[in-house]
């Protein structure tokens, strides 16, 4: 790895370890072994950085959650609601190893109305992000029916974050992938 990856990469772990607001410029170098000019050489600031750093965790979390929902060694069940209870399992079970993106998600969203360049940066992540959630969980092709991708990913999206700050509260009464499936067949009246 070069210079450029090495703090990414570095910028990732302290924002992890430490959060947003307290990883400084110097913390980067160190985690990254690179030097305070590398920064402003290849992202332009620190800020820049971390936003970049930012972009790439979360990208990762929905990646592995998209995944959950991907057709792999199993064939995932063509009952939409055994699909929706297989897919959320898998994302629930990574809950606890989820937990520092999470937190710093939480942290990054109290930041937004004091930092319009982050807010921008974070936009257009969150489409797609939607996108890949609606694909993911509910196998629909965005490319295919994008209106009907775009609703769904906007449930998922709103979904998974309500369910994942509920395991960061209380991972004793947060919802199982059973309890989200029950929730949603009594919204759809099928709870009998």
């Amino acid at each position: 790895m070069g210079h450029k990856e090495d703090l990414l990469e570095g910028a990732k772990r302290c924002l992890l370890e430490k959060g947003y607001t307290r990883t400084t410029a110097r913390d980067v170098v160190a985690a990254s072994g690179t030097n305070l000019a590398s920064i402003g050489y290849h992202y332009g600031s620190k800020d820049a950085l971390l936003q970049q750093a930012f972009l790439a965790l979360t990208e990762e979390w929905g990646e592995a959650a998209s995944a959950a929902g991907a057709e792999g060694e199993r064939p995932l069940p063509a009952d939409p609601y055994e699909r929706f209870r297989a897919v959320w399992e898998q994302v629930i079970a990574g809950a606890e190893a989820a937990r520092p993106v999470w937190k710093l998600q939480t942290e990054i969203v109290t930041r937004l109305d004091d930092d319009e360049k982050l807010r921008e940066a974070i936009k257009e992540p969150q489409r797609e992000g939607r996108l890949g959630m609606a694909q993911g969980f509910l196998g629909i092709d965005p490319e295919k029916d994008p209106e009907k991708a775009r609703l769904a990913g906007l449930l998922c999206q709103a979904l998974a974050t309500g369910v994942m700050i509920q395991w960061l509260v209380d991972p004793e009464t947060a919802p199982s992938a059973d309890d989200l499936t029950a929730g949603l067949k009594v919204l759809m009246g099928q709870d009998s």
